[in-house]
């Protein structure tokens, strides 16, 4: 029997889980784009020379060139869906855009927020535990998605958007997105979190959105039914606590939202991940 691949050509994925401590890796052959899993955790990072200190939180992305050390020092248990890509698979997708793939360098990111990266990375985790079904195309249809958008949005070869930038400073995102990962059991306002950003709604919410692309209201839903998610598979508190926990009123607001967010119902989650 063929046995369940966690790798393509010039690309692999693998779920990994680190203690508490410290953490290093020398240069490798390839890059690693790493995306967190799981409750915040904070940890001191290093990429080569650039340090970064902070809270990580559930979707970050860390993106690490090929041929750059790394070190993290964790405060916590930390879990990530690690992928592995190869520069010959960036330079080819450089290429069919039209660019000079010999040209090519990766670009460090420290816990940035990433859409397309996160919705790449979720399709991955759910085949590799489901045992790969789709085959081999989907796992390289997945691959050279992501390896465009990393030549598009995460290299030296990025397009620049010309005119004023409306962008949301990244440490101003991050601030919001931790504060509304404390508060998610609260019934937040718009007005609340951009009190937090120091900005007016509508162009905390235009912000957001282009940072994002999500709306708030809509960050915060899928945050609270990822962490239903994770509360389903790592504690035996019945659904009706874990929809309380992570603030729905009632466990048929959590599986109406899970069914449209996840594909899938509190009960049968669980069935699943035990």
């Amino acid at each position: 029997m063929r046995r369940p691949q966690d790798s393509t050509d010039g690309f692999r994925v693998k779920l990994l889980s680190d203690e508490p401590g410290f953490v290093e890796i020398p240069p490798l052959a390839t890059a690693i784009v790493s995306v967190h899993v799981g409750p915040p955790a904070q940890m001191s990072c290093r990429h080569g020379s650039k340090r970064h200190f902070g809270v990580v939180l559930h979707g970050d992305v860390e993106i690490i060139p090929w041929g750059m050390p790394g070190s993290w020092e964790l405060k916590q248990r930390d879990t990530a869906l690690v992928m592995s890509l190869a520069p010959g698979l960036l330079r080819a997708a450089a290429e069919e855009s039209g660019l000079e793939g010999h040209r090519l360098e990766l670009l460090s990111r420290f816990h940035t927020r990433d859409l397309p990266i996160e919705h790449i990375a979720w399709a991955m985790k759910d085949e590799m535990e489901s045992g790969y079904p789709s085959g081999r195309l989907y796992l390289d249809s997945l691959a050279v998605a992501l390896a465009v958008h990393l030549v598009r949005r995460h290299s030296s070869m990025c397009v620049q958007a010309n005119g004023r930038s409306v962008r949301m400073p990244p440490a101003k995102l991050k601030q919001l997105l931790w504060f509304i990962d404390d508060h998610l059991t609260r019934n937040l306002s718009l007005s609340e979190v951009a009190q937090i950003a120091g900005l007016s709604v509508s162009h905390c919410s235009t912000l957001f959105r282009a940072a994002v692309g999500e709306s708030i209201h809509q960050y915060v839903l899928r945050r609270r039914v990822e962490r239903a998610a994770w509360l389903l598979g790592e504690s035996r508190m019945p659904i009706s606590q874990v929809a309380l926990e992570t603030g729905f009123a009632h466990p048929s607001h959590l599986a109406l939202h899970m069914r449209r967010i996840l594909g899938t119902t509190p009960k049968r989650l669980r069935a699943n991940l035990h």
